[in-house]
Parts: C-alpha cells; sequence; structure tokens
C-alpha cells in the first residue's frame, strides 16, 4: 500500500452515513452483514431516522445492537395516512425516554400531489416544535418543499438540523445554513444528469456538507436498482471529492466533523 493508499484508507474510518433506514424489512435477512460491511468501508456511524410510530420499537432494537447506530424518532410526511394526532403526544414520551440523537424523519413532500398540505404541515410543525423545546436536531425531508420547508423553520425559529437528500438550489443552501441547516448528498450526485445536486455538492462550504445513503433507496450510479446499503457512502465521497477537485480525506474529516456536532456524536480518536 502506497502512503497516498493508506491516508484514503486512514479518510475511509472517519465517514458518518447521516441517512439511513437500516431497521425496514429490507434488511431483516442480512442486517449484521451490512454493518459488517459499512464498517470495513471506514463508516463507523448511523443515523436512523424513523418514518411512522409503528417502527419506532424496532428501529430502538435494531439500534441497540451497535454502538455505531444512533436513532431518531419521527413522522414522514409520504406517511400522514398512518400518523395520528396522537403520535405526537408518543413522540414526546419517546424522546423523554430513549433520548434519541434527533428527531425525524419529518417534512413536507410536494412531489406527491394527493397528499394532504395542510396535514403534512401539521406534523411537521408539531415535530418542529419538540425539536426546539427538546434542543434536538431534525432530519427533514423536503422534496420539492424547499421553500415550504424554509418558511415552517423560520416560524418555529431556533432550530437545526439536515435537509435529507438535497433537492434545492446552492442560493437555498446558503440560506438554510443561515438558519442553521446542514445538507445531507448521497446516491444522486452520482448520476452524471444530476447536474443541480452536483452543483450544490462541488461549490457549497464544506462546513454545510453531510454524507448519507437513504438505504435501501437511492443507490449509486454503480449499483443502479440495487438495494443500497451504507457501504457504498464511499462512492458518494469520491464523487463529490472528485466534483470539487479536493483530497476525499478532506471530505471525510469536514463532514464527519459536522455530523459529529450536528447530532452530538462522540468523536473518535
Amino acid at each position: 500500500m502506497t502512503h497516498a493508499d493508506s491516508k484514503h484508507a486512514d479518510a475511509m474510518h472517519t465517514l458518518v452515513d447521516t441517512h439511513c433506514h437500516l431497521d425496514v424489512p429490507e434488511f431483516d435477512a442480512d442486517r449484521d452483514a451490512v454493518i459488517a460491511r459499512a464498517r470495513e468501508a471506514g463508516v463507523t456511524r448511523q443515523i436512523v431516522p424513523a418514518i411512522e410510530a409503528a417502527t419506532w420499537r424496532g428501529l430502538r432494537d435494531a439500534c441497540a445492537k451497535d454502538d455505531g447506530l444512533f436513532p431518531a424518532y419521527g413522522l414522514h410526511p409520504l406517511l400522514i395516512a398512518q400518523h395520528r394526532d396522537a403520535h405526537l403526544r408518543d413522540l414526546r414520551d419517546w424522546i423523554e425516554r430513549e433520548r434519541p440523537v434527533a428527531i425525524g424523519e419529518c417534512g413536507l413532500d410536494y412531489w406527491v400531489e394527493d397528499l394532504d398540505r395542510d396535514v403534512q404541515a401539521k406534523y411537521f410543525d408539531g415535530q418542529l416544535a419538540l425539536a426546539r423545546e427538546y434542543d434536538l436536531p431534525v432530519v427533514v425531508h423536503a422534496r420539492r418543499a424547499v421553500d415550504a420547508v424554509m418558511a415552517a423553520i423560520k416560524r418555529v425559529g431556533n432550530l437545526r438540523g439536515v435537509i435529507h437528500s438535497y433537492p434545492g438550489s446552492e442560493e437555498q443552501a446558503r440560506q438554510l445554513s443561515d438558519l442553521g441547516f446542514l445538507v445531507g448528498i448521497g446516491g444522486p450526485v452520482t448520476y452524471d444528469r444530476a447536474n443541480k445536486v452536483r452543483r450544490v455538492a462541488a461549490n457549497i462550504p464544506l462546513d454545510t456538507l453531510l454524507l448519507e445513503t437513504d438505504a435501501p433507496d437511492q443507490p449509486d450510479s454503480t449499483h443502479r436498482g440495487q438495494r443500497n446499503e451504507p457501504a457504498r457512502i464511499v462512492r458518494v465521497l469520491e464523487t463529490i471529492a472528485e466534483l470539487r477537485g479536493e483530497d476525499p480525506a478532506v471530505i471525510a474529516q469536514a463532514t464527519t466533523r459536522n455530523a459529529e456536532a450536528l447530532f452530538g456524536l462522540p468523536r473518535l480518536q
């Protein structure tokens, strides 16, 4: 191994996958092996956000099996048919008892036209209020809804978090940074035609960037149509480094420090 290879390998051991649904059924058959492959690739820690109240217990149990897995609890906008007002009260109890690293996945989705926007907003605003009350970051879904998400963040105030699978512009990323929010970038950046997210990845300040996979969804371009998994965040890292003309080790170190700061993760030596 050359010195450069050694340096690159060392960098791999600083990666955090800030968005990975490791608790879902797609991983039931080989979850331990998936985690092992992630660790071998240098993905030392993963944030595992929930999508609905019915999954919270299983998510907690999955994360309890590995000290590199950190749960977040929340109510996803795509699943408003499953959500109930009582779930916001239940979420408060889970926060009090479990002390998660974040609230989420929550947010707004304006891409699916028949999702009631007022109902989405009710659950999103409720979760933002809990995040402010408990001083927790929020993991936000904002598909075709970045401006609406920003308006909600401003309305509630005193928040911080990440816009996952960032769909917005460079200017919106700057505005979000001013509000205390980072942007999460994953597999889509590896596709040559994904011009918008590639411009964002190339140009935003490193202190606003997080890496993610959204596994089992959003695989990189070399695994199109396959189940995604955390180990493949390395391809995301390499692509962003290429787009920025920077050493992958620099990107790895910066994004890991960003994740540690946002989610209150213990720093690794």
